[in-house]
């Protein structure tokens, strides 16, 4: 049992949580919860994660469970494991990998929900840190049989790519929620693809037409008329204007880190897919200069998000409630009875003290 300041899909209460696997019960209790100074609340649930710790998830084996130890320590008690551009006999490598984390949660690790496969359906004109030997257009069987190696929860494609348009309504009959990514398409072709059954936007702003007010590109597109996308908020890929005028116009904006192997290491050259990055000033880039990735962690997205102005509970649905939902896991992303006991404590200053996985008490000690 813990007690604190506890976020409830009702508003906040204090008291008490109990729980094992599951949640059983939360209880107001003002002494008990004051005492405690401590405030609980859902597990973070990153959507787009590449690596941590000097692990990418390209590498395969048992890379996708280090990955999702790496980030739990951070808060992140969910996720998916995210793919790169990369030759056919790659995807397939990582995919395996990521089977076994998927199938049974590694001790010590976030639980790994599914694959979001960011490429190699994209533009070769906005790759950002995707390389551009590995570009491929999408078909239903290619996707198929990767879906048969590992279950894909998302898929990021750019949508003006000849065939790609027709594919949106059939990956959404699969269950696969359909974002919008590494796209050099026009405004009609954002809307168009949103009509086709698109879901959502990847790391919103990063790898797309920009917002021009004649020509509003992908970008205006969301802005115009998404109920979710996903944005990198470590202040660095998007403005803190831009993320401000997000906020306002997406009504389920959400947070992902984005990170890569070089999260939680000291400055220097690091892995990303088949690319050489380089870590340095608390971002990573490729050797030209442009951004590849993150080193963001989910706690410092919520203290990011705080910064910017949001009240803590609404920081939370964004790195929580938003997420679970937009995937469906409807028994995730918030504290109630009957949910998994996905936790973060944290102190004052927004620090995880305790970390819970599905009722296991993440060992923090190495963070």
């Amino acid at each position: 049992m813990l007690s604190g300041r506890i976020l409830t899909p009702q508003g906040w209460i204090t008291g008490s949580i109990a729980f094992n696997q599951r949640i059983q019960t939360i209880q107001a209790d003002a002494q008990a919860g004051n005492n405690s100074g401590l405030t609980i609340l859902p597990g973070f649930i990153d959507l787009h994660v590449h690596g941590a710790a000097g692990v990418d998830i390209m590498q395969g084996g048992d890379a996708g469970a280090s990955v999702a130890r790496s980030h739990a320590r951070h808060g992140t008690t969910a996720m998916l494991g995210t793919t790169m551009t990369a030759t056919d006999n790659s995807i397939r490598r990582a995919l395996k990998g990521l089977a076994r984390v998927i199938a049974a949660r590694p001790a010590g690790a976030a639980r790994m929900l599914g694959v979001h496969l960011e490429g190699p359906f994209l533009s070769i004109h906005r790759l950002g840190a995707q390389p551009a030997d590995s570009v491929a257009v999408a078909s239903l069987e290619l996707v198929r049989s990767y879906h048969e190696l590992a279950p894909i929860r998302a898929l990021t494609i750019a949508t003006e790519v000849d065939g790609h348009l027709a594919l949106i309504p059939m990956l959404r009959q699969m269950g696969i929620r359909v974002q919008l990514g590494h796209s050099n398409g026009s405004y009609e072709d954002g809307v168009a693809a949103l009509n086709a059954g698109a879901a959502g936007f990847t790391h919103l702003f990063n790898g797309m037409t920009a917002l021009n007010h004649r020509h509003p590109g992908i970008a205006g597109a969301a802005l115009a008329h998404a109920e979710y996308a996903e944005i990198i908020p470590d202040l660095q890929h998007v403005h803190e204007g831009a993320i401000r005028a997000a906020l306002r116009a997406i009504p389920r904006l959400y947070g992902v880190t984005d990170a890569t192997s070089a999260t939680g290491m000291p400055d220097g050259e690091y892995g990303l897919g088949s690319q050489r990055v380089y870590k340095c000033l608390g971002c990573v880039r490729l050797a030209t200069g442009s951004l590849a990735g993150s080193v963001l962690t989910m706690d410092q997205a919520l203290r990011n998000f705080v910064g910017l102005g949001l009240d803590l509970a609404d920081a939370s649905n964004r790195l929580s409630l938003y997420p679970a939902d937009y995937i469906g896991e409807t028994e995730r992303g918030r504290l109630a009875p009957g949910a998994w006991a996905d936790l973060v404590v944290l102190n004052a200053d927004l620090q995880p003290v305790a970390v819970f996985v599905e009722g296991e008490a993440i060992d923090l000690s190495s963070h």
